[in-house]
């Protein structure tokens, strides 16, 4: 099975720390900062239920790609994957759906992220921030693969540091161990309408809310093709990954909805000041800003990497045009690079100027798009792990849990979220866009084919 996969181009630039990291703190964003607030108000403690559910569809997902990529690693991962499980249009549309996906979010995070440091520096206009980001991490990006990897991996830290220090201060507070806190029991666990207030549905809407945030955790097996082992590697970063990510993301939710009342979060605040507010940490405002400040950083970094690398991928099997192909001498696509910028900036402006009108309907166009890119994985290793057992058992160093039943488990659940936003007045106009959009892709994907066909 190996000898079909051509040698890789790239650079091997990226250690296994880097990986390691890359895998933790991809998925740790602004969504788990700020957006868990939704996911409270909607849910209550039942919340935690809700992140145990979400988060264990996207252990799932990177345990198929795990799989997958520790047996044939290549630098367009899944999108390599789908065209070889099902086909060239999977190939196509999986790989191009994700690279939109990654350049209109690209734009949400910049602009993010220059909100907060025009809040710092009022004089610097937030259009010249986005600019001064894309920038250097354009910059980042075009020197070396290494360059990408040193800066995930202190921004991963950071974050992985800031969660850990709060579950520490927040144990200590539920405790009352902390100066002026009392134990504070279940009372907030039981009360304000028992653990499950709004009911199931409610821990559904939760699910709904909080799904998003895993998204990032695929760039880790995008990311192993340019290490020096890339089959050992990414089966190391997605073992580790998987169960801190729970930990982190579970570990903090359980926190939050123990120490303070449900009914106190507010959508669009974050419920980690809330926290921190509570039992007397100084500054924890901005504290917290700083963290998503670098959240947001980190999520800009991985995906202008991701999206290049994606691109560049579908180059080299002539489903993006060839020019792209031009490979610096460290090592780096640059122009895939540069393609992935050009778009994000395009994506930046479109925020910048239309944030409730074009740029909405592109940001509702990918609404949905990863539970799609997901359950093609999932369809993918359904029929390539039973081809690589057949012709190349040696190289399962990584296999997917109790296989087909898992998987197919987590295609039936990624099916019940789609449905379910069909039904929810606020998700649906994602999933009819993002359709729309996958629609559009497969189109074009299947006249390639007849065209190729033809020829």
């Amino acid at each position: 099975m190996h000898d079909s996969l051509p040698a890789e181009p790239l650079s091997h630039g990226l250690k296994q720390r880097h990986l390691t990291m890359l895998g933790l703190g991809g998925v740790i964003g602004a969504g788990l900062f700020v957006g868990s607030g939704a996911g409270i108000a909607v849910a209550g403690p039942g919340i935690v239920v809700s992140y145990l559910i979400a988060g264990a569809i996207a252990m799932l997902v990177m345990r198929m790609l795990g799989e997958m990529s520790s047996a044939m690693p290549a630098s367009g991962s899944f999108s390599v994957h789908a065209e070889r499980a099902l086909g060239r249009w999977a190939g196509f549309s999986v790989g191009w759906l994700y690279w939109f996906l990654l350049v209109v979010v690209l734009a949400v995070e910049a602009t993010g992220a220059a909100k907060i440091a025009n809040g710092w520096a009022p004089g610097v206009p937030q259009w010249a921030w986005v600019l001064i980001f894309m920038v250097v991490f354009t910059g980042a990006n075009l020197a070396s693969v290494k360059n990408f990897g040193e800066f995930e991996f202190w921004f991963a830290a950071l974050k992985i540091f800031a969660i850990v220090t709060f579950l520490v201060l927040g144990l200590l507070a539920i405790f009352g161990v902390l100066p002026d806190t009392s134990a504070v029991g279940l009372s907030n666990l039981t009360g304000q309408g028992g653990f499950l207030p709004a009911g199931w549905s409610g821990v559904v809407s939760g699910v709904l809310a909080v799904i998003f945030a895993f998204g990032g955790l695929e760039v880790v097996t995008i990311a192993a093709a340019e290490s020096d082992d890339p089959a050992r590697a990414v089966g190391r970063a997605v073992r580790s990954a998987v169960w801190r990510i729970l930990f982190f993301y579970v570990g903090s939710m359980l926190v939050i909805v123990t120490l303070l009342p449900w009914t106190s979060m507010k959508p669009g605040q974050s419920p980690y000041v809330a926290v921190l507010d509570s039992i007397g940490i100084p500054a924890a405002g901005q504290i917290m800003n700083i963290v998503v400040f670098v959240a947001l950083l980190s999520a800009l970094n991985a995906n202008l990497y991701g999206s290049s690398r994606m691109i560049f991928s579908l180059a080299e099997r002539g489903e993006a045009p060839k020019g792209l192909l031009k490979v610096s001498g460290g090592g780096v696509p640059r122009r895939a690079v540069l393609a992935s910028v050009a778009f994000g900036f395009v994506s930046v402006l479109l925020n910048l100027k239309w944030p409730d009108s074009v740029f909405l309907y592109m940001l509702n166009a990918v609404g949905a798009v990863l539970l799609f890119v997901w359950a093609l994985i999932a369809l993918s290793q359904l029929r390539l792990r039973r081809r690589i057992e057949r012709e190349a058992p040696e190289t399962l160093s990584l296999k997917m849990w109790a296989f087909p039943y898992l998987t197919w488990a987590a295609l039936a659940a990624m099916a019940a979220v789609l449905v379910l936003m069909l039904f929810d007045d606020s998700a649906r106009p994602q999933v009819l866009w993002s359709a729309g959009a996958t629609a559009v892709v497969l189109l074009v994907s299947g006249v390639r084919e007849l065209r190729t066909r033809r020829v």
